[in-house]
């Protein structure tokens, strides 16, 4: 199942192949682990377990969600993971290479993700960290709405028209 979203992104299915992009993405998204006082070795080793722990995490959860690549002119920009259920689509995890941040290209994926959502006439939710100001703006513009508060996590909820 290959979807094809706005600005030529295409979101695919992800393989097995893709592993050494996803795990170069999740270490571009762990600045905060390189402040860890330590040798770099025993850094690179605790970003490793926790790619491994999210992974899992991730199955354990939401055994029906689905993983996806994004790419842009077949170069390979992020990543979403989404469970489809039967009362909502769940948008488990977003991740852009920092390249390309900020350049709308998640706005677009969360745009054809609220378009499959209202084709099945349920809900999109979200969890974010109240920390991330940037992605609640995002959501928000998007009609996102605040449906639970768990510091530090935030649950927020758009639902189809």
């Amino acid at each position: 199942m290959n979807v094809t979203i706005p600005e030529g992104l295409k979101m695919r299915p992800s393989q097995p192949s893709d592993a050494p992009f996803l795990e170069q993405l999740h270490r571009s998204q762990r600045d905060d682990l390189q402040l860890i006082d330590g040798e770099q070795d025993f850094i690179e080793s605790i970003v490793d377990m926790q790619f491994r722990a999210q992974n899992e995490g991730y199955g354990q959860q939401t055994p029906n969600a689905m993983y996806f690549v994004v790419e842009k002119h077949q170069d390979k920009v992020g990543k979403v993971t989404v469970d489809f259920g039967h009362n909502s689509v769940h948008v488990v995890d977003i991740a852009f290479i920092p390249q390309v941040r900020g350049l709308g290209f998640g706005k677009d994926v969360l745009r054809s993700l609220q378009v499959a959502a209202a084709q099945s006439r349920v809900p999109l939710t979200l969890n974010v960290s109240e920390q991330n100001i940037h992605a609640r703006r995002l959501y928000t513009s998007l009609g996102f709405q605040i449906e639970h508060h768990t510091p530090p996590t935030i649950g927020m909820i758009w639902y189809p028209q």
